[in-house]
């Protein structure tokens, strides 16, 4: 008691701040509001603010406009009685607008805030970093502000009673602060979140193209590894910066999606472990190599996982490796009614695990951007993430079961799915949804025992490295052709 917490409420969420309250409060410790951050005002060599400029995200990418876009905002505005709505989410700021920038190391958004009323809309960015075409694209759209001058609209605002959504797990609590003093609150996830979640079909098609141009990247990579790692030379770091550089050779490419984990051995027992001078090691042709990475295209945003032996993997490498491909095949082949969340399709991924007593700590999928960032909500094919919100076509979800051997290896296998109605299976009395498995690069077969997969799976691990071939083959060059038809043989049950 008596204990005085100082809390900064620009980096913390209105949501965070309320728990913290109550918390303390039941300790007698009071909490102070600092106007200055105490680590600002001792940090002298802080960056500046990124200044690339914003470039216009066109439709033929976005496939809908951003009149369109308000028009939907405003119509949620509306249903809930809110006269405004502040966003503060960079990639929702990101999405309503149809712009886009380099302000965050691997997520192409805008460093900005914006306040949408039933009139208008405001964006206020650092007016350096608005160029000509810009300001053509948001003309009679949104009134472009100054970044700093987004304090001096928030007061204004301040002094008018009126209905105000923010979203409370997103928003700093400066913000709230500021409005509830006059303004009556509306706590609830922004519509933006769910709006962006269900891509349209220029954004999907998108999705799926630069999802081939990504796979030719794997391809020429994988092929490469296996050519580069006999003759010694090759490690964690530059294999990393060798993908790069196959991406890089593809339409479109904007840079990496995330910083690629690229993990041999033990090192991939580590879930988000970052290659490092200090941590680097030699690849060598014994062990398990693990690579996830990903990239950012103008036409979407890619995100996989594979796996490669080295050298020849023991009995039960290949029992751990095979297990969690059933689990991926098994969720990949799922139908399921309409309403289903993705916490209920989380078991069937981990299924052949927990068989043997395993498991991994890590949800099973996440939801993916298009031309933004790789971890995107509401959804999510996982126990913690995405409760409560139902998968619906045009979500993009990452399918990912893993298996990790502390201090000796780790396993993962990623491909990225488009929920879609199944056809098939929908009838009068139910609606059902399947996924549409967007990504294509081989599975490393010499860890698969074939013995371990039921027909079915085996059925759909041809099918799938028969697209992969068919789809990838005709902007391959001979060699890497011939590598791949090699890795794409059929397994005979």
């Amino acid at each position: 008691p008596g204990q005085v917490v100082g809390i900064d409420p620009r980096v913390m969420s209105f949501e965070q701040v309320g728990q913290w309250q109550k918390e303390l409060a039941l300790k007698k410790i009071k909490m102070k509001f600092l106007e200055e951050n105490l680590i600002d005002l001792l940090w002298e060599d802080q960056p500046e603010m990124p200044l690339d400029p914003i470039i216009v995200w066109e439709d033929k990418y976005a496939g809908e406009s951003v009149e369109s876009k308000l028009q939907r905002i405003r119509q949620k505005m509306n249903e809930t009685g809110c006269q405004t709505h502040v966003l503060t989410t960079l990639d929702a700021i990101a999405w309503t607008f149809n712009i886009r920038s380099r302000d965050v190391d691997f997520n192409p958004v805008v460093i900005a805030y914006a306040i949408i009323t039933q009139e208008e809309a405001e964006l206020f960015v650092h007016k350096k970093k608005v160029t000509r075409k810009v300001k053509k694209h948001l003309k009679g759209l949104a009134k472009i502000r100054h970044y700093d001058d987004f304090k001096k609209r928030l007061l204004k605002l301040a002094k008018r009673k009126t209905r105000v959504w923010l979203d409370g797990a997103t928003v700093n609590y400066w913000v709230g602060m500021l409005l509830q003093k006059r303004c009556e609150l509306f706590l609830s996830p922004s519509p933006v979140t769910a709006f962006k979640a269900i891509k349209n079909e220029t954004e999907l098609a998108g999705m799926r193209a630069c999802h081939i141009r990504d796979g030719m990247a794997m391809v020429k990579f994988l092929k490469w590894l296996e050519e580069a790692v006999p003759k010694g030379g090759v490690t964690e770091m530059n294999a990393a910066k060798k993908l790069e550089n196959f991406r890089a050779e593809q339409s479109l490419y904007q840079g990496p999606s995330f910083e690629t984990i690229s993990a041999y051995n033990e090192h991939g027992a580590i879930v988000h472990y970052t290659s490092s001078p200090e941590t680097d090691v030699e690849l060598k042709t014994e062990g398990i190599y693990l690579i996830d990475s990903g990239g950012q295209y103008l036409d979407g945003t890619t995100d996989i996982t594979r796996t490669v032996a080295l050298g020849e993997p023991d009995e039960e490498q290949k029992d751990r490796f095979t297990r969690i491909l059933k689990g991926h095949i098994d969720l990949a082949l799922t139908s399921f009614p309409v309403g289903t969340q993705g916490i209920q399709l989380d078991t069937l991924a981990r299924k052949p695990l927990w068989e043997i007593g395993q498991n991994y700590g890590h949800g099973t999928g996440h939801g993916v951007g298009a031309f933004l960032s790789v971890h995107e909500g509401p959804q999510g094919i996982s126990y913690y993430r995405g409760i409560g919100v139902a998968l619906e076509p045009g979500m993009v979800c990452s399918n990912e079961p893993g298996f990790y051997k502390a201090g000796e290896y780790g396993m993962r296998v990623e491909n990225l799915v488009v929920v879609t109605k199944d056809e098939e299976k929908s009838n009068d009395d139910w609606q059902f949804l399947k996924f549409e498995t967007i990504t294509y690069c081989p599975i490393d077969l010499n860890l698969v025992d074939t013995q371990l997969l039921s027909k079915e799976e085996i059925d759909y691990l041809n099918a799938y490295h028969k697209k992969v071939y068919e789809v990838l083959a005709p902007y391959l060059k001979k060699e890497e052709r011939n590598w791949l038809a090699q890795k794409t043989q059929p397994i005979v049950f």
